[in-house]
């Protein structure tokens, strides 16, 4: 019976020695965007995923003149990496500047 104990806090220690394995840590940690510094934009979620720092924009009286039925309202951070990917692959043609974002018009396929 000792030997089973002793086999099994051997055991146990070996497990602490490599991190933890079921929730091993990220290799990438993704930040959240800047939130904008004024209140003309309601960034509503993620344009091309969930953590996207491009965010779809919903109307504000701001973007209300920057709404079209054919196209999407999107806004990123200024100068950010996101918003040139989003230039790069999608077209998206800048529309205005606000509280630190960038917000563009993509025309829908």
């Amino acid at each position: 019976m000792k030997k089973l104990v002793v086999l099994g806090m051997a055991i146990a220690l070996a497990g602490c020695e490599g991190g933890n394995t079921l929730y091993p840590e990220p290799d990438v940690i993704v930040d959240p965007a800047p939130l904008p510094t004024t209140d003309n934009l309601n960034l509503v979620r993620g344009y091309r995923s969930a953590d996207d720092w491009c965010q779809v924009t919903g109307e504000t009286a701001f973007t209300a003149e920057f709404l079209d039925h054919t196209a999407d309202l999107v806004s990123c951070p200024t100068g950010s990496n996101a918003a040139q990917s989003l230039v790069d692959t999608y077209g998206a043609r800048q529309v205005a500047e606000t509280g630190g974002y960038t917000v563009y018009s993509i025309q829908r396929e």
